[in-house]
């Protein structure tokens, strides 16, 4: 039954993949044919269009359904009999053999950045927060981690960005903000309050404690100056060198009780596509739109396993959690920074 709950996951993740890259060429090829090809004038309008500001919004939007499928796919993995160890080894040792030719070009040596600063790009989003995110779904439901990890992280992340660089959020991004925990509070958060879940309190402490982590790095990538390949060698490296040996000290990585096809599987989705590919595109959205602008984006998840389960399992959402999701979704408008940049363009 595991077995073929992860070859499901695994067709329909290859097959949204295959749509979406279908749908790119379907669009880019005629656009790139538009622009080789009109008159000067009209290609640099269409130029405008095709900014780094939309590339970004596309970005964040493709991270967070990516990270909405870790969710899912780690707790189903810790109820498969992989441990949270084997998923992180899993997840590190491919990306470090894939990124290994990258590492020989670009370096892993993150030069001329303090050591607090280094530490947290050589070993916080690619190591630290996928294993306390994957821990804390040992003790604690998927529902709870979307609302507690990525849920909260705009806040973190504003908070961040507030003490490390002084960055002041606008009015209407605070606005945003508010309407975002709120929201996640109607969604998903009140549960886990009145919940009395043996030991998921544990689950909790990591979940919020891996959003902080990984708020705090999206702060420093958007200062050090690194582009987004150069970030995922460098966490990629030194979380794979340190932390690997360390997971198989632990006594827990054997994968005595999986198969050969699951670890397959999970090597395809926790290293290439959330280990690299999520990475990447994470990176790129901190870069063009701003680590607390693309944070914004992560209270989507919530709502988006919300709708999985409707659509997946059939389950039924009270009125009280519709009006959440219009709330998180609105305020999510508003704190990515979208809505200033209209204001903005309409008063100029």
């Amino acid at each position: 039954d595991d077995r073929q709950i992860y070859v499901k996951i695994f067709l329909r993740t290859l097959w949204i993949s295959l749509v979406v890259t279908l749908t790119c060429l379907l669009l880019a090829f005629p656009v790139s044919y538009l622009l080789a090809t009109l008159p000067l004038r009209i290609s640099n309008i269409l130029m405008v269009m095709v900014n780094k500001t939309a590339f970004g919004f596309f970005a964040a939007i493709f991270t967070v359904l990516i990270w909405a499928s870790f969710m899912l796919v780690t707790r189903l993995s810790l109820q498969g009999n992989f441990t949270v160890e084997e998923i992180i080894t899993l997840r590190l040792l491919p990306a470090f053999l894939i990124m290994s030719p990258f590492m020989f070009k670009l370096g892993v040596i993150p030069h001329k950045l303090r050591w607090p600063k280094a530490v947290i790009l050589m070993f916080g989003a690619s190591a630290i927060t996928p294993y306390l995110i994957a821990g804390g779904l040992v003790y604690a439901p998927v529902s709870d981690g979307g609302a507690l990890a990525p849920g909260v992280l705009p806040f973190w992340t504003a908070l961040a960005a507030y003490i490390i660089i002084g960055e002041k959020p606008s009015v209407l991004r605070w606005v945003g903000l508010v309407m975002i925990m709120g929201g996640a509070m109607v969604v998903g958060l009140w549960q886990i309050l009145m919940g009395t879940g043996d030991g998921s309190w544990k689950g909790h402490i990591m979940f919020l404690a891996g959003a902080g982590i990984w708020a705090v790095h999206s702060v420093f990538f958007k200062q050090s100056g690194l582009s987004p390949t150069q970030a995922l060698v460098i966490g990629t490296f030194w979380g794979t060198v340190f932390f690997v040996p360390v997971l198989f000290l632990t006594g827990n990585v054997s994968f005595e009780t999986v198969g050969v096809q699951n670890i397959i599987v999970m090597i395809i989705l926790q290293s290439f596509v959330m280990g690299i590919f999520a990475m990447l595109l994470f990176s790129y959205a901190v870069q063009f739109l701003g680590a607390s602008e693309t944070a914004a984006f992560g209270a989507l998840i919530p709502i988006i396993s919300l709708i999985g389960g409707v659509v997946l399992l059939n389950e039924t959402v009270p009125a009280f959690k519709l009006a959440g999701i219009v709330v998180v979704s609105i305020g999510v408008f508003l704190a990515s920074g979208l809505a200033d940049k209209l204001k903005n363009k309409s008063v100029s």
